[in-house]
This record gives structure tokens, sequence and C-alpha cells, in this order.
């Protein structure tokens, strides 16, 4: 019995050597790992959000984790994220390669695409034609202006009744990102609109819940017929839609005279034509796909995250009427110049940002070299997850960093201000490429709106629950608000 003991402590404390031993020398502390599993046990599959906090609070600003048998490194707080994804940008700006999302889209697209030469073509691209929009007779002011029409509509549709705007601002954010890439604009019921938003809200379900976790941890499960498998379909369901709007685009542009994105690229897909281009349909789908997404979560939720705390915080709603009344009198619209005159509507749209933290933990970067942050030495091809939830409620950054109050981007003039931590958009050579196209949407919706409607919370709702649903992008849970039109204006 003795030697039984004995042998069982010989074989724990061998145990968990092994443990001990699986991280590499200096590489930053963590929670006990199981074989095969990792530390996927001390995290919820289905929101580890506040895990990630939890295990920040035991092992510091910089941990470790290991999903099944792969390491990922947390970087937390202000001062680690710059120190690493913007200090040292260029050895943070990878793309792990061996993950769910990539396998659905066949690595292909800008978002999630390795830092290499095709990327950094393609950002450079997207990033030029997206500014060339932003000119012209057709500007993206015009272009957003022409979608808050349908929205006012809609709005008008429902004056002195309770209304649910989530899918009026799903529908209105992927319209304009429509119009920039495909030239052009659906009805709300449309059959194309209603079969690609249906598919991005359930694929953004799948990737950040249990199964599309589980499919990272544990290879030997991809092959089987297993829930996240409905992802892949969805994709070749949107695929298909955009080889179709593709084939469409080749038979009526006129070559040098773009009419979109799509034309665009097809353009200088023209231009490369006698060298072995980087540039090809097969990217152009999936590139496509990849901002008309991206374009449409993080915009429509954080509208309506917006709108859920101007209808719940009244005394702010009519202070920004108040301010955008006297700025726009006398003018027909609102102007994206015009925010340069509003400190206080700029406060309040940056704060609903900040407690929006749409992307909560950004998208997954990768080492792109061995390097070293806060003094702990990462490999490369480490994944590393920048959790943005830890920045945008960091105290010591912000004056209020657990309410929902515009104060936090006013100094003692009242005048507005941004703080550091204000990285939304994350930060460094990932940072998201159409930041200027949203935050020109949120501004001008925004202030559109508040300018023609009053919104309040229903008599009859109870209390408004501001607690999100987990997902790539979080989003508020439904709720309707009460609409009124303020009067001529």
């Amino acid at each position: 019995m003795f030697a039984s003991i004995i042998l069982l402590w010989i074989c724990v404390v061998f145990f968990i050597l092994q443990l001990k031993s699986r991280r590499p020398k200096n590489f930053p502390p963590g929670p006990p790992i199981l074989p095969v599993l990792g530390n996927i046990l001390h995290l919820s599959l289905e929101n580890p959000l506040k895990d990630f906090e939890r295990l920040r609070k035991s092992y510091g600003n910089v941990y470790s984790l290991y999903l099944g048998p792969k390491p990922a490194v947390v970087i937390n707080g202000m001062e680690a994220m710059k120190a690493a994804i913007v200090t040292k940008a260029n050895d943070f700006a990878g793309r792990p390669q061996d993950l769910f999302v990539n396998d659905t889209t066949n690595r292909k697209g800008v978002i999630l695409a390795d830092y290499g030469p095709s990327w950094r073509e393609h950002r450079r691209f997207a990033l030029m034609t997206l500014r060339n929009f932003g000119m012209g007779k057709n500007s993206m002011e015009d272009r957003i202006h022409g979608e808050i029409k349908y929205i006012m509509g809609t709005l008008e549709k429902n004056d002195g009744k309770t209304f649910s705007p989530q899918l009026m601002f799903h529908n209105a954010a992927s319209n304009i990102i429509c119009q920039v890439l495909f030239g052009t604009r659906y009805e709300y019921d449309d059959e194309f609109i209603r079969v690609i938003v249906g598919c991005f809200t359930e694929n953004a379900k799948i990737a950040n819940g249990p199964w599309a976790m589980l499919y990272d941890s544990l290879p030997m499960i991809r092959g089987l017929p297993l829930p996240f498998n409905k992802a892949f379909k969805n994709v070749e369901t949107c695929q298909k839609l955009a080889v179709d709007l593709l084939n469409e685009h080749k038979k009526t542009r006129i070559p040098g005279e773009p009419r979109d994105f799509i034309d665009c690229y097809l353009d200088e897909m023209d231009k490369r034509a006698e060298e072995d281009s980087l540039f090809s349909e097969g990217q152009l789908t999936m590139y496509a796909l990849d901002l008309h997404f991206a374009g449409t979560d993080t915009t429509s939720n954080t509208l309506l995250t917006g709108f859920l705390y101007l209808s719940t915080h009244p005394h702010i709603q009519e202070r920004c009427q108040q301010e955008i009344d006297s700025v726009l009198e006398g003018k027909e619209r609102a102007s994206f110049e015009d925010r340069h005159n509003m400190p206080y509507v700029q406060a309040v749209i940056h704060e609903i940002q900040r407690v929006a933290n749409t992307v909560p933990l950004s998208v997954f970067h990768c080492t792109t070299k061995d390097t070293e942050v806060m003094g702990y030495s990462i490999p490369k091809g480490t994944m590393i997850i920048p959790n943005l939830t830890s920045v945008l409620n960091e105290e010591g950054q912000w004056k209020f960093p657990h309410e929902f109050n515009p104060e936090n981007f006013l100094n003692n003039k009242g005048e507005f201000v941004k703080p550091e931590a204000f990285m939304p958009f994350s930060a460094g050579p990932r940072m998201c490429l159409g930041e200027s196209l949203a935050r020109m949407e949120l501004f001008l919706i925004t202030v559109t709106l508040l300018r023609k409607f009053k919104f309040s919370w229903p008599e009859d709702a109870g209390e408004p629950d501001y607690t999100p649903v987990y997902g790539v992008t979080l989003t508020p849970q439904p709720y309707g608000m009460k609409v009124q039109i303020r009067g001529a204006k």
C-alpha cells in the first residue's frame, strides 16, 4: 500500500513537471496545462471575456494559454498593447494560419491573410480605393446620406411607436458598403442581402462559439460531421453570390471608368496582366466578402449600442440635440466636417464606440519572428490575442472606465480629446482599414437621426439590459425604442 502511494506521488510530480516544462524558457506565465486539452477548461466556450480578465488578475498583463497543443499569448492593458502591436508592430503583424476562420475562407481575402507581399499589396490597394471613393461627385458622404434617407423613411413610418432597430441598422450598414463594393443598394427584403447577412450572422456565432474553439484546439475532430461544417457551406453560398456579381461586372464594365470597388480591382488586374500578379478573381471574391462582413457587423452593432444608450440617457441625447441644432442651423444636411464644431457629439460617439467594444479580442495576431514584449520571450509563429476590452475599460486611462459617460472624451474646457487608450479599431499595421468609412457613417447617421427624431425608452419595457451578446462582434440584446419626430428644424 505504502509503495503504491509513493508511486502515485512520483507520477503526480512527474505529471506536474511535464506540464511546467511545456512552456518555453522565459515564456509568459499562465495556468497549468492539461495534455491534449491545454487550457480549454479554464475558459468558458460560450463567452471567455470574463475568464480573460480573471486570468489577467492572476498572471499579469502578458500571460499565456494553450488552446489544445497551441500556445497563445494574451496581451492586456495599454502599456503592453502599445509595446507589442505599435512599438514592435512588424514583429506582431502576422495572422495565425491554422485556425477555423482561415480554413473556412481558404486563406484568401485581406483581414485574415498572412503578413506578406500579397497582404501588403491588397491592403495598400484597398486603402487607396476607399480614399478615392471619398472624393468626386458620388462621394462617400453622398452614398451615406443616400442610405440615411431610407433609415429616415423607416423611422417616420414608426413615429409614436415602439420600434426595434436591429434589422434597419444592419441592412443600412450593409447597403453602404454594398454601394462601395458592388455599386448597388438592395431593398431591405432583397434575397441577396437576406442570404448574405444571414450567412454572416451565423458564421460570426459559429466562429466565436464552442465548436470553433474545439476545432482550433483538437485538430483530430476536423474531418467529423460536426456543427462547424455549416460555416463552410455558408462561405460557399456567399462565394457563389459574389462570383455572380463579378461575372455581371465583367460583362457591363468599361475599363478605366470604374463604378465601384470590383471595377477598380478588375482595372488593377488588367494593369498587372503582364506580370506574375498577386491579384486574381479568386482573391477578389473573398476580398469583397471580407470587406462586406467587416463593414456591416461592426458599424451596425455600434449604432445599436449607441441608440440603446441614447434612448436610456435622455439628458445626454438632449445636450447632443442642442449642439446639433445650433451648428446645423440653416443647413440642409450634416457634413463630416461639422464634427469639428460639435465637441460634445464627438465625445458621445466616441464613448459609444468605447462601451460598444464591438470587436473585444480584435482579430488574432501572430508573431512573424522571435521577439519579446514586457521582458518575456515570444517565439516566431506564436498566436497573439489582443484583449482590447482590457484597454477600453482600463483603470487610470479613463475618468469613468466602468460607466457610459462622454466626459471620458472632454477636457475641463469642454473640448473634445481622444485618449491614447481609445483603440476600438486596434492599432499598428493591422488596424481596421475601414476606420475612415466607419467614423463617417457613425457621425452622419447619429447626427441626422438626432436632428429629426427623439428616442426614448418605452415605459412598459422594464429595465434596459446593457449586457452584450458575445460573438466575433459584440451586439446588444434585442430591444425596442420609442420614436418621435421632433418637428421641423
